[in-house]
């Protein structure tokens, strides 16, 4: 099976910057921004998670549009955040809704090509993530943003280092984490020390530990290899879902070539790279495009 399955719960969100606002409440999500940009890729995808009776029909219809297999149960409340970004693009997250942890695991994760683990806010806890592995050897790509994300005041999110992290560490390929999430799980701060950043975010247990530095680019730690990726210089009118699409590129390039970082890191930088010229699920990403612009990356590669 060549089947990609997300493990995150689908939000609806909106948006704030200082150059778009969105018009309502849109798709998004970290899990749900990966398979979008992966079905865009050529990737068949999967989405496991959980959205409230009020989102629902629009979800199924938006699933069924993009091309994403939906394994979403129904009920309670839908996730989403108000994103307000600043000039220098830091944000505040404040809550529009809390969905439930994820309970379902589906049986085609037993043959799943790769699994993504990216939760919004704690719905994808160590037990579930044991459970996705003693089911299937696939490997797993953690994005952690919505393990380190916990409610302050009712409504206001912070960050902080849970601590079981290292125990679901150990059961993953690839973390990928931005410069606050690294800062958090490290001590470091990747913009004075990238390198060990990302050494200290390997050491915690996964195989491959990728720090994403917004306009800095990326680095890479495989152990034996170790990488910094350019960024492909553009507008960012909107940062939401950088990350999740940068993972995207990243595991399409990985699985055709594991022993390349340094281009898995330039193809998943050349997608982020689209997705935040634009807004909201529509961003017309196309492998000719994300190719393209790739190949301008890889050709910075030190020799």
């Amino acid at each position: 099976m060549n089947l990609i399955v997300a493990f995150g719960n689908p939000v609806y969100d909106e948006i704030i910057t200082p150059a778009i606002r969105t018009e309502g409440r849109v798709l998004s999500g970290c899990s749900t921004n990966a398979c979008l940009a992966l079905a865009r890729l050529g990737r068949a995808t999967a989405l496991v998670g959980r959205i409230g009776d009020e989102y629902y029909e629009r979800f199924v219809a938006d699933l069924c549009r993009y091309g994403i297999e939906g394994y979403t149960a129904c009920g309670g409340q839908t996730g989403g955040f108000r994103l307000v970004y600043d000039q220098r693009g830091d944000r505040t997250l404040d809550v529009l809704g809390i969905a439930a942890e994820i309970a379902h695991i589906p049986s085609v994760c037993a043959g799943a090509l790769a699994i993504i683990i990216g939760p919004i806010l704690q719905e994808t806890p160590l037990a579930l993530i044991e459970r996705i592995r003693a089911l299937s050897p696939a490997p797993i790509f953690l994005d952690p943003q919505g393990l380190l994300r916990r409610l302050q005041g009712g409504a206001r999110v912070e960050h902080f280092a849970p601590p079981d992290f290292r125990q679901i560490a150990r059961h993953c390929q690839v973390i990928k984490a931005n410069e606050v999430e690294a800062r958090v799980l490290t001590g470091i701060d990747p913009r004075e020390d990238p390198a060990g950043s990302a050494r200290a975010l390997r050491e915690l247990g996964c195989r491959i530990a990728i720090v994403t530095l917004a306009e800095a680019g990326s680095f890479i730690d495989g152990g034996e290899q170790r990488w910094r990726i350019p960024a492909y210089a553009t507008e960012a009118r909107d940062p939401t879902g950088a990350g999740d699409t940068y993972m995207a590129g990243f595991l399409h390039a990985y699985l055709g070539d594991p022993t390349d970082l340094y281009r898995a890191g330039c193809i998943g930088s050349a997608t982020a790279s689209i997705w935040i010229e634009h807004t909201g699920p529509d961003t017309p990403i196309t492998l000719e495009e994300v190719m393209r612009r790739s190949e301008a990356l890889l050709a910075l590669r030190p020799q």
